[in-house]
């Protein structure tokens, strides 16, 4: 029968125990730096079994096996003992046979894991026992946990053997939960980029309609990611430029005037996120040079091509844009295509309609492309929609594209019923929703701007995307002006 003695004995074991375990409880919820949770776990570890030590080592995903923690009692061996485990976990990972065949390292892990024990035993003398347990983190070995002992009279009980891997469970735990607050770190960071990427890309479109005579004009851009790779853009080209007057007699740059010509782009990247969108930006700038500088549509997508081919061809990307431009004098709308998407002109008059297009090639396919244009009449009442393939890609339930047909059909129905651009486009939006069977995806206007500083906020939202980039524009040519 024990005695009053050993009872109080183990009545104080047992507190020390419940202490040890509550102390390594609390560093898993307070300790923000693993470090300090896997040095503490080393030392709760050799408190709980009796031990004189504990080390922590960790099998790293690149093949390499890491010494992380030691903790020893007898300060004086403390640094031998930590330069031998040093020395053989470098040893043992420059093994080529052992960790850097192919094939992944789990199954080369009870192998590692018995020679790994063997030769820390050596290490420690004839005089010193070693016994570890693996630390398992989503059921597969990232390491070993041990502890140590000289002591003659010490066992190996099941009660200890018990206690040591609780404490490696609560050390993979505390691993994998570092592992996660990382990735959710870096993943917080990269949603943080790319919302300002799209804020930037955002500005970037044209934030307010031009005012040209005869037309009025409606967009929007739906983005599959927070940064897209789909572009449209409206500049305005003063006459100066494209008159016979030599540049050399003309004092000073002519100002824009109601009666310039408008230049009407819509582009593709292939691609989505931020490399699609960074081209995208390129390109926008690029049109704007030669369109300014005067150029046919044929001769600014062959200038285009030619500059961004290197680009494009070291991203293995292309480009896909049709650029047009409106004379207001003339109601004439001048175009070329690098193989986009035709727009589709809807005619007032017959209630037909027909696809804008000209041959050529994808910007970046060949150096040396050449592109044709054309040029149509408009009149008043006429409905122009430039498109980006998302719209016709977009799929329903069943798995049915809604292709150009179900386009043209929706324009038909809309340029019908509705009389201004704005209009069109909520209806081409509208029906597009419907053929999908869901609403509430994300879209990109540009107006208003968001503001900046709401682009820093902890919290990051998330919404539902389409499949693909969606680009609507509408041109519509207004009535004549009735005579007075």
């Amino acid at each position: 029968m024990p005695s009053r003695a050993n009872k109080a004995e183990v009545g104080a074991d047992q507190q020390s125990m419940l202490y040890l375990l509550g102390g390594l409880a609390f560093a898993l919820r307070s300790f923000n730096n693993l470090n300090q949770i896997l040095e503490f776990t080393a030392f709760v570890a050799s408190q709980l079994t009796g031990a004189e030590g504990g080390a922590l080592v960790l099998f790293n995903p690149n093949g390499t096996i890491q010494l992380d923690q030691l903790h020893c009692f007898d300060l004086d061996r403390r640094e031998q003992i930590r330069a031998e485990m040093e020395q053989i976990a470098q040893a043992l990972s420059a093994q080529e046979p052992l960790l850097k065949l192919e094939g992944s390292l789990a199954v080369k892990i009870p192998a590692l894991e018995h020679l790994l024990d063997e030769r820390l035993r050596q290490s420690l003398g004839p005089d010193g026992r070693l016994f570890g347990t693996p630390l398992l983190i989503r059921n597969s070995v990232q390491g070993r946990l041990y502890v140590f002992s000289r002591q003659p009279n010490y066992h190996w009980t099941e009660p200890r053997q018990q206690l040591l891997r609780l404490v490696a469970d609560q050390a993979g735990v505390a691993i994998e939960n570092e592992r996660l607050r990382t990735a959710l770190r870096r993943r917080m960071a990269l949603e943080k980029e790319m919302e300002i990427g799209s804020y930037i890309q955002t500005q970037l479109l044209p934030r307010q309609y031009p005012q040209v005579r005869g037309i009025r004009l409606a967009a929007r851009c739906r983005v599959a990611s927070k940064v897209g790779g789909d572009y449209y853009d409206f500049i305005k080209i003063p006459r100066g430029p494209a008159s016979a007057e030599p540049a050399s007699n003309r004092a000073e740059p002519p100002e824009p005037s109601a009666d310039s010509r408008l230049a009407i782009v819509i582009g593709d990247v292939m691609g989505k996120g931020v490399p699609a969108g960074l081209l995208m930006s390129m390109t926008r700038a690029m049109v704007r040079a030669e369109a300014l500088n005067g150029h046919s549509p044929a001769r600014v997508l062959q200038h285009l091509n030619r500059a961004m081919y290197s680009d494009l061809k070291n991203s293995s990307r292309f480009i896909s844009l049709f650029y047009s431009e409106y004379d207001p004098c003339s109601r004439r709308l001048c175009f070329g295509n690098a193989a986009h998407n035709p727009p589709l002109w809807w005619q007032a008059r017959t209630r037909e309609i027909q696809p804008l297009d000209t041959e050529g090639a994808l910007i970046g396919l060949e150096e040396h492309s050449q592109y044709s244009e054309s040029c149509v009449q408009l009149q008043p009442g006429d409905v122009v929609v430039y498109y980006t393939d998302g719209y016709i890609e977009v799929a329903n339930t069943r798995g049915e594209r809604l292709e150009t047909a179900g386009l043209m059909d929706a324009i038909q129905r809309a340029a019908s019923c509705y009389e201004s651009p704005e209009e069109i486009l909520e209806s081409l939006f509208a029906q597009m929703d419907a053929f999908r069977g869901r609403q509430g995806v994300h879209f990109v206007v540009p107006e208003p701007a968001v503001e900046l500083e709401l682009l820093f906020r902890e919290e990051i939202s998330l919404r539902p995307m389409p499949v693909d980039d969606t680009t609507l524009v509408v041109l519509k040519v207004l009535p004549e002006p009735e005579a007075a």
